[in-house]
């Protein structure tokens, strides 16, 4: 490919409006070649390779590129120059996010060459499938290193690889992990085969940075400070000491790590998986620590102001209805009640904010800088330091987007307002949260200022990525003396040292690491490739109970239906479909080739031709959506379900709860489960519970017999099949097995509105009976079997209706009082 030397000339750039840098070259190349993971130090260009890539496979293949990235501002910082450095009209490369709705998604998709996401709206329109990423050509995950886990970053890799006719995957990272282990897991997660690394020491690179000076500035509390944290911490002690009673911990010292409070957590679990009533209290207690352990690190660390906005918000929870016990008990506390009043009283700096206001004015007008950003950890002391800088300086806050911890949020257009401003000079301090910290194209800055130590070594790294590009840069890192904030410190240095040298032995690592992902890989790309990846892989111990579970609830059906055999084998093929590939799915031809007509709506032919199952929105918080929109023959459809969590058929809707929700939902006044499954009984003939999970008479301080009888009600009463499943994977067989029978084996249709489309006359009878004083199905039918008709029903005397079996004096006086009082 051909390159200048004062610009990159290529097809679909822009003439010479990209500069010519030969390391952005060579890894582009090197990414236009296979899966590529590609390392390169912040500020350095890692997006300009992203884009050659994209140009180059828009060129040769076609399609349309797809570029990931974790939040809205990097999402439009990132559309921002894909539109000013390619010849593609600007209307093609489009923003997706949540702002767009879920409408309006799917046109969208189809009329953009170029789309630049959020992953979670592409996670969700994929489990919706409301798009197709069969003809993208061109898949870029921005900020890589956060593909692990339940991440969207990896359901997203899984799909792509396995759906799309001609995939090429780029992921980018400044730092992709602690250690070859993580590194590994992160190109196994995303299909990654290549690995590139460039260091500041590579000759090419090392032109375009600077040294930055990184210092520490311990300050020391003052003794109003450290009263408000001793009178906390003596509480602290005092829960420790009822915690240490239980039994599940040695210490009372209120400068316990977060792991002992892990293994703490763990062992309280263990009780109440017992049914040990102490393991309950236990737990209340332990998040009474939880909260004071932050109000101490927040007044140590932070700001006395940020510590009485928190505490200002546990007032306000506890006084809240359903507030946890571990609040009002916190709030309520004498010496808690103690230290509110010495925060509220506290009228002086605390000294982190002086020393944050010299180094600006040495950085700013002794030395004659021009920009410099703040980041704190805290919205709180973001917004008071704001208040407090603008006396001397002209400076602005950058936050996120949600009202969490009860402060005012920006919007996205406030904050790309806010920095285009910094860019251009408008203001010189930026205090920023952690949302400027990734990748973010913020301004060459002559200072950033950490308010307080990182623990984490991807994020330090990021910080201080914000100087030192252009020319010499200075990092401050505030640490209050005897805090929490020396522990961070410590921590983060012997990270970061780690990871700087990681990335010098991934660099010299890399041919062993892509000889491990490649083969490993190579098989996972196959795997994906014939839908036999790890979403779709349930243990056989899963797959049997399930079958069992539903086969039992199958054996008061008709006579007709099959067996236990028949339906095994049946599921077996359905699984085994080849009709249900990916290219069927999508609506392809054979080439790859997008089918015409989608009408806004993608997969038509795969919800033609395969199982559709539409799954509440507000199910997207477990992995069973994705687990079965990866299913061969399956087609998974988001809707926001009036009654229920899954629909399976025009009769068969499932409402799931886990073990706990079960019970707390049998406690919920304002939403009660007998409300919930009445509901889905009179929209669907067929309703079903499935209750998710062990210990369902272990929880909470409830009686054994009370489930049981709740059980029994939901039987016997509602007419609802109760089913047990082990999991989230167990859960997602049987939907999957009872979606197939109905659609395949008895060729119903689905119905997302829930009406009873082929009730009969007589469940329209004990409909209407069963409404009568809310006497239930079971009455309803014992009434019209003895007096034979509605009407009959409805005029029946008193004394008639206790000749009834199972209606007694209350319910007859009952269902007088309903039929014969005046309408008022």
């Amino acid at each position: 490919m051909a390159t200048e030397a004062a610009g990159i000339d290529r097809p679909l750039l822009v003439d010479d409006f990209l500069q010519h840098r030969r390391y952005q070259v060579q890894l582009a190349d090197a990414a236009a070649a296979d899966h590529t993971l590609v390392c390169l130090p912040t500020g350095l260009g890692k997006t300009t390779v992203s884009l050659l890539v994209t140009a180059e496979r828009l060129h040769e293949a076609g399609g349309k590129a797809l570029f990931l990235a974790p939040t809205k501002p990097l999402v439009q910082q990132h559309a921002e120059f894909y539109r000013e450095a390619l010849t593609v009209p600007d209307d093609e490369i489009v923003v997706f996010t949540g702002d767009v709705k879920p409408d309006d998604r799917a046109a969208v998709w189809n009329d953009a060459r170029i789309v630049i996401a959020t992953p979670q709206v592409v996670e969700n329109d994929l489990v919706g499938n409301r798009i197709s990423l069969s003809d993208v050509t061109h898949l870029t995950f921005d900020e890589c290193h956060r593909a692990t886990g339940d991440y969207a970053y990896v359901y997203i890799a899984e799909r792509y690889h396995a759906d799309a006719a001609d995939p090429l995957v780029t992921g980018m990272s400044a730092s992709p992990g602690g250690d070859t282990e993580e590194i590994e897991t992160v190109c196994e997660n995303l299909g990654l085969r290549n690995v590139e690394v460039m260091t500041e020491d590579d000759a090419d690179v090392g032109e375009y940075t600077h040294d930055t000076d990184v210092s520490w500035e311990q300050v020391t509390l003052p003794d109003e400070v450290l009263a408000i944290r001793d009178a906390l911490n003596e509480v602290i002690t005092d829960r420790l000491e009822t915690l240490k009673q239980l039994g599940v911990t040695n210490t009372t010292n209120p400068d316990l790590s977060q792991r002992d409070l892990n293994e703490m957590r763990g062992k309280l679990k263990k009780m109440m998986d017992n049914d040990q009533s102490d393991g309950y209290k236990g737990m209340s207690t332990h998040a009474e620590v939880m909260k004071l352990r932050r109000a101490v690190e927040l007044v140590e660390t932070q700001s006395v102001e940020s510590v009485r906005r928190y505490f200002e918000r546990q007032r306000e929870a506890a006084r809240s209805s359903g507030a946890s016990k571990a609040s009002q008990r916190m709030v309520a506390d004498p010496k808690v009640r103690d230290a509110m009043r010495k925060a509220e009283s506290f009228d002086g700096l605390h000294p982190k904010f002086s020393k944050a206001r010299i180094l600006l004015a040495e950085t700013l007008g002794i030395n004659e800088g021009e920009r410099a950003i703040l980041f704190t950890e805290s919205r709180d002391t973001a917004e008071a330091l704001v208040e407090f800088l603008s006396a001397s300086f002209d400076v602005r806050k950058f936050v996120g987007q949600g009202d969490k911890e009860g402060s005012d949020g920006m919007s996205q257009t406030q904050q790309q307002e806010t920095l285009d401003a910094f860019k251009d000079g408008a203001f010189e301090v930026l205090v920023s949260t952690s949302v400027a910290e990734e990748g973010l194209d913020v301004p060459e800055v002559d200072l950033v200022c950490f308010y307080e130590p990182v623990p984490t070594a991807i994020r330090s790294i990021q910080r201080k990525g914000r100087t030192g590009r252009q020319a010499e840069g200075k990092v401050v890192v505030l640490m209050a003396e005897d805090t929490r904030d020396e522990a961070f410190f410590w921590i983060s240095r012997r990270r970061e040292k780690k990871m700087e040298s990681q990335l010098v032995e991934l660099k010299e690592a890399t041919d062993d690491i892509e000889e491990s992902v490649g083969d490993d890989g190579q098989a996972g790309l196959d795997a994906f490739a014939s839908g036999e990846g790890d979403t779709d892989s349930a243990d056989t111990d899963d797959k049997s109970h399930a079958g069992d579970a539903t086969a039992d609830s199958d054996t008061a059906a008709a006579g007709d239906d099959p067996g236990l055999t028949d339906f095994a084998a049946e599921a077996r093929e359905g699984d085994d479909e080849s009709d249900g590939s990916a290219a069927a799915a999508e609506g392809s031809d054979a080439d790859g080739s997008e089918a015409d007509d989608l009408d806004g709506v993608v997969a038509t032919a795969g919800v033609d031709e395969g199982v559709e199952i539409v799954v509440d929105q507000r199910e997207l918080d477990s992995s069973i959506a994705k687990d079965l929109s990866t299913r061969d023959g399956l087609v998974t459809r988001l809707e926001t379900l009036a009654v229920g969590d899954y629909v399976l058929s025009d009769r068969v809707a499932v409402e799931r709860k886990s073990a706990a929700d079960f019970v707390d939902s049998m406690l919920d006044a304002d939403r009660s489960l007998f409300e919930q499954i009445g509901e889905l009984s009179r929209a669907y003939a067929r309703p079903v519970m499935i209750v998710e999970g062990a210990n369902l008479y272990g929880q909470r301080d409830i009686d054994p017999n009370a489930i049981r009888g709740a059980l029994a009600s939901l039987a016997v009463d509602f007419d609802v099949s109760v089913l047990r499943t082990e999991g989230e994977t167990d859960t997602a067989e049987l939907l999957a097995t009872i979606a197939r029978r109905e659609q395949e084996t008895r060729d119903r249709e689905i119905s997302v509105h829930g009406e009873k489309t082929t009730k009969t006359r007589a469940e329209q009878q004990e409909y209407v009976v069963s409404a009568i004083a809310d006497i239930g199905p079971v009455t309803a039918r014992s009434l019209l079997e003895h007096f034979g008709t509605v009407e009959a029903v409805m005029t029946a005397r008193e004394e008639d209706l206790l000749a009834v079996d199972g209606v007694g004096q209350v319910t007859a006086e009952r269902i007088r009082e309903v039929v014969g009082s005046e309408y008022e």
